[in-house]
């Protein structure tokens, strides 16, 4: 049975999963030089996912002659 469209949700499948498809380790293992040719695809071992976490960028403050950091300053001094 299927789910009905205004029961999903958006970006479900966008975050970051911690369980991977059979296919899926397979690339990560050859990716990481671990999968040996002609072994199996059955019994494989678990991987290790590397979340990762965007953070906010702080903004630089950098002092402009003239610019509106001077005028501030210029107000709160009279």
């Amino acid at each position: 049975m299927t789910i009905d469209k205004s029961l999903k949700r958006k970006g479900r499948l966008a975050r970051t999963r911690n369980v991977l498809q059979r296919h899926e380790r397979i690339a990560q293992m050859k990716t990481d030089e671990k999968w040996v040719e002609g072994t199996g695809p059955f019994g494989l071992p678990k991987l290790r996912i590397v979340k990762l976490v965007v953070g906010k960028k702080k903004k630089k403050k950098t002092a402009e002659p003239g610019g509106k950091d001077d005028k501030k300053k210029a107000a709160k001094k009279k």
